[in-house]
């Protein structure tokens, strides 16, 4: 069957920013017996043994996206101009670009648009908006127009005991559409997870001083990171706005409200506000509803996380939540994202996102709007944190809470237009050092650090050297290791997150969920990465970038919150010095990424707009590091490290996990990455499994990973002296 396709059809409904002469990619009618596959659009989870049938052909999939393809020119020119923005000397520098300028520059053809648009009406499908400046088309369909127009079928899964929908196969398309679609973006219910540890019940180190455990209050922050300097300086983040990304509301602002209060924030810094917002597209804003409002969902914790933590970094700055429901195609943080930045206000200074999933299990059409995503806020002069993770260096196997799919990183975190922030914990408690860096009593606004703390990248499972040597084993893997020992005492999956970019493009094979293999490929390495001390000449791109503080309180430290959702972790009230029986608490990357875009905030207020931060970041850090290192910044000198640094310099302690080759339930799962000496451990069926520690090499032990000097996995950078950061920022302080 042949189907006209009529450009008339589709300039009635839509209005969008088209370019000037973009050459259409479409050149044939198109012919329905001609299909090609539209690979990546398949999630991992989809197996015979999670699979419970065919959805009713009646199910609605609420707002779809389709992320079209641009031209290699096109590709290549966007390229172009992302260096030369963050070049200074070009005549490009900084000269930020609107949503409707991406769009005429790097959009699809009108006539591209109008083809696929116009197949997908023919299909039975709602067309609702297309985003031009990032190459989107929204729509809505029912499971039988998916398979009749998409040729695969919708069904009913259980994963971890959870009911899920997702297509069963790629995709496919009449071929002539093909070279103007890069893919489906989803065609499922799974969301992505967000990037917190909920305060342990009890640290399991407590050396019973009186001034122990220590919680993290914004006056802790602002003295182990050295913000106060800045602050006194009139920099607090004024006239600055920072974005938290969520898919649900507060449980009460109020919460907010009172944070500030009880930390001396609103007296010292009244002109910081917080508002909530569910931004509508620019175009057809009543067409589908495109985002409505979340309500108050179990999400919640980390919405009071981004709000209070980017307020404590940048206390004058305006904090604005935005949010969109789930759909059951969408996630609804990207839906606000979007609708955001391709809108007609002004841009933000930074953007927090603190929620993830593997790459792999992202797939490669995902992947690719996430990318283009960040792009188009980065274009547009704004700065995209994202927690890189809480999973060590498997961010795939956050359902079952033990490594058994080797080594990946969060696809939220590893495009190079953001910046991946990490997880450390500090050392003090392990070298029996809490008295150096933490004063007996209280101040007047509860904080009690007395300088910048030793850091270690934050690590709360067996397989940490540092927690091996603290409890006297040899080693953490093999029969006489901790994780022999303690597996089934610690936590198994809980660290910061790192590595190399592994599958942001291609599949991992679908009888291996969760794992790179097959044609997965990483994002080449960013330009920005290129001759850093210690990062791998390993042609990808590596995160995290930088790092701060996300422990839970394994060592004994943590972040507190008001928040008084007792349904979900929290407290009735927020009264009195921070202690667990009137406040929350919690860590997690979840944390480090709001005060980071905080930080973000700062630099913005004397220097403008930055874009992508890690041009700067890591000329920087080139700087400092040289071709050696820098040994009078390393973070273990604590209150002995250079006042000049710009990076404490993480060089001890590690984020490696434990591995096992079968899951809890004697299922064998094969072994991804995992070194094995000889270790067991029981499952709950009563049987005995291997039982290892996350390696590069299953034949020798090469933990995954390591702090360094300089660059490395387990800690990026590592974390920032905030007034030497903002001082020597190009266009600000000293500069």
């Amino acid at each position: 069957m042949r189907t006209g396709l009529g450009l008339a059809l589709v300039i009635s409904l839509l209005s969008f920013a088209a370019p000037a002469g973009a050459a259409p990619l479409i050149g044939q009618s198109v012919d329905e017996n001609q299909l090609v596959t539209l690979a990546g659009s398949t999630r991992p989870e989809m197996t015979a043994a999670n699979d419970r049938g065919p959805v009713s052909d009646t199910l609605q999939l609420q707002h779809i996206y389709m992320q079209l393809r641009r031209s290699p020119a096109q590709d290549a020119a966007a390229a172009a101009l992302m260096e030369q923005l963050h070049t200074r000397g070009s005549a490009e520098y900084h000269r930020w670009l609107t949503a409707d300028e991406v769009a005429a520059r790097f959009g699809p053809a009108p006539e591209d648009v109008a083809a696929i648009t116009a197949w997908l009406r023919s299909s039975g499908f709602t067309v609702h908006n297309v985003y031009a400046a990032n190459g989107v088309i929204d729509f809505s369909g029912s499971a039988g127009a998916i398979r009749s127009a998409f040729h695969t079928e919708i069904h009913n899964l259980v994963v971890d005991g959870k009911a899920h929908i997702a297509n069963a196969s790629d995709p496919r398309i009449p071929a002539a559409l093909a070279p103007a679609i890069r893919g489906i973006v989803a065609l499922n219910d799974f969301q992505p997870h967000p990037a917190l540890a909920h305060r342990t019940s009890k640290p399991l180190f407590d050396t019973g001083s009186s001034i122990w455990p220590q919680t993290l209050v914004p006056g802790d922050l602002q003295t182990i990171y050295n913000i106060t300097p800045v602050y006194r300086r009139g920099i607090s983040g004024l006239g600055q706005t920072v974005v938290v990304v969520e898919d649900t509301d507060l449980y009460s602002a109020n919460d907010w409200t009172q944070f500030r209060h009880a930390f001396g924030l609103d007296k010292q810094f009244p002109q910081g506000s917080l508002r909530q917002s569910h931004p509508q597209p620019s175009q057809n804003p009543d067409n589908g509803a495109a985002c409505a409002d979340p309500g108050v969902n179990g999400d919640d914790f980390e919405a009071i996380i981004d709000t209070e933590w980017a307020s404590a970094a940048a206390p004058s700055a305006a904090i604005v939540l935005i949010s969109c429901a789930d759909t059951n195609a969408n996630f609804g943080g990207f839906i606000a994202m979007q609708n955001l930045l391709t809108g007609r206000g002004p841009p933000p200074s930074a953007i927090s996102v603190s929620y993830g999933e593997s790459e792999t299990y992202d797939g490669s059409a995902f992947n690719a709007y996430i990318n283009q995503l960040y792009e188009l806020a980065v274009f547009q002069g704004v700065s995209v944190y994202v927690a890189a993770g809480d999973w060590g260096a498997d961010v795939s196997d956050f359902y079952t809470g033990t490594a058994m799919s080797g080594i990946n990183v969060s696809g939220f975190a590893s495009t190079p237009n953001d910046v991946a922030v990490g997880g450390t914990d500090f050392l003090d408690t392990a070298t029996g050092t809490t008295a150096t860096y933490w004063a007996p009593t209280n101040n007047a606004n509860d904080s009690s650090a007395l300088s910048y703390i030793p850091e270690m990248p934050w690590n709360d499972t067996c397989a940490s050297q540092v927690t091996a040597e603290y409890l006297g084993f040899p080693n953490t893997y093999g029969p006489s290791g901790s994780c022999a020992a303690y597996f089934n005492v610690f936590p198994n999956l809980v660290a910061g997150s790192g590595g190399p970019s592994g599958c942001a493009f291609g599949n991992s094979l679908q009888s291996t969920p969760g794992v790179v293999d097959g044609s997965c490929r990483g994002y080449p390495k960013p330009s920005y990465q290129l001759g850093i001390y210690g990062n791998p000449r390993d042609g990808v791109r590596d995160v995290p970038d930088i790092t701060l503080f996300a422990s839970n309180g394994w060592w004994g430290h943590y972040y507190v919150l008001c928040f008084t959702d007792t349904s979900n972790y929290g407290t009735p009230s927020c009264s009195g010095p921070p202690t667990p029986t009137n406040w929350s608490g919690g860590g997690g990357t979840s944390f480090a990424a709001p005060i980071m875009a905080g930080i973000q905030a700062l630099v913005d207020q004397t220097a403008g707009l930055q874009g992508n931060p890690n041009y700067v970041l890591y000329a920087l850090a080139a700087g400092q590091y040289g071709l050696r290192g820098s040994p009078s910044c390393n973070a273990s000198l604590g209150n002995q490290v250079s006042g000049s640094c710009v990076f404490h310099d993480v060089t001890q302690g590690d984020m490696n996990v434990p591995c096992v080759q079968y899951a809890p339930n004697g299922t064998p799962v094969g072994s991804y990455d995992c070194y094995y000496d000889g270790a067991t451990y029981t499952t709950e069926s009563g049987t005995y499994a291997p039982l290892g520690v996350l390696s590069t090499s299953t034949r020798s032990y090469q933990p995954a990973y390591t702090a360094a000097p300089g660059y490395d996995y387990a800690s990026g950078l590592g974390s920032v002296n905030v007034d030497n950061l903002v001082s020597r920022w190009p266009g600000g302080g000293q500069d």
